[in-house]
Parts: C-alpha cells; structure tokens; sequence
C-alpha cells in the first residue's frame, strides 16, 4: 500500500533560478539531479530533472526540458499550490524574509486550524508555508469533522443548482 510522498514533481523554466528559490530561500537542500538524454518511449531529449528535501524524507522535484514547449503561467491559489509545514514562530520572519527578497509574499492568513503565509516562486507557482494550530488535529479528523457528509452535501447542492439552470 501507499507509504507516503516520495515527491512531486513540475516543470521549471530555469534550474538554477528554481534552485536559488528552494534552496537559498526556502533551505531546502538539493539532493539529487538526474540529466535525462532520451525518455522511456526513445524520444532524445535534454532535461534535468532535479530534487530537493523536505525534512520528512519527501522531496519538490523539478524538470527543466527546454526542448519540450510548456506554458509557464501565474497560478491561482485554487488552481495550484504546494504547502509545506514549518514552526509556527517561523511564520513571520520567513514573511518578511520574502518581502526583503523581492519575492512575491502575502498573508498571515488565519484559515482556523492553520495559520499560512504565500510566496510565488520563478516559475509561477505558489508555496504555502503554513503552521498547524494547537486544534489542527482534530478539525482534521474525518470522525470529529463531517467531511464526508460536507462533502456529500456540497455534490447534492452543485446537481441541483445544475438542474435549476
């Protein structure tokens, strides 16, 4: 069965300037690069495919294919985002050590059981840094929260505005 995340991966424009964000902003160290020439189907190709670790043993990975056409756009916190924990007194000065930077940055924001601050990173993407609150646990335990019946209710909703269309 599933034992958790080994990584997830995204394209990046430049491997370097991705490098700089996660590892000299964020201090995620980079732990492994992969220089792929041809893919599993035979296609020739130049990408690196890098790594970089999480304190759990997870990592970020990224492909640089400059020989592959991919569009790079802003994203939208509901369209993606990637949220990593950190301490919560970390929460503030990583704030500010993004504004220092010049990086994209907002929040603190209060979603209830956690607190989270946002960057945008060189390719657009939006990280999360989020810290649990005391409560995190139980408002994310399926047996205390109703999640299956929000989420019911919310499907049942969704048919009937459709049908009232």
């Amino acid at each position: 069965m599933i034992k958790g995340l080994h990584h997830n991966a995204y394209r990046c424009r430049d491997s370097e300037e991705t490098r700089a964000f996660y590892e000299g902003f964020l201090g995620l160290p980079l732990s492994a690069t992969l220089r792929i020439a041809e893919s599993k189907t035979g296609r020739v190709t130049e990408t690196l495919h890098t790594f970089y670790r999480l304190d759990d043993g997870s990592f970020l990975a990224f492909f640089e294919a400059p020989d592959m056409p991919f569009e790079f756009k802003v994203q939208h916190d509901y369209d993606l985002h990637v949220a990593l924990e950190i301490e919560p007194e970390k929460l503030a000065p990583m704030l500010e050590k993004g504004k220092q930077a010049g990086i994209p940055s907002r929040g603190i924001s209060d979603h209830d059981f956690i607190q989270s601050i946002y960057f945008q990173d060189p390719n657009g993407y939006i990280i999360e840094l989020t810290a649990k609150r005391p409560h995190h646990d139980a408002a994310v335990d399926p047996e205390k929260n109703g999640a299956r019946e929000r989420l019911e209710r919310w499907q049942a909703e969704k048919l009937a505005r459709r049908e009232s269309i």
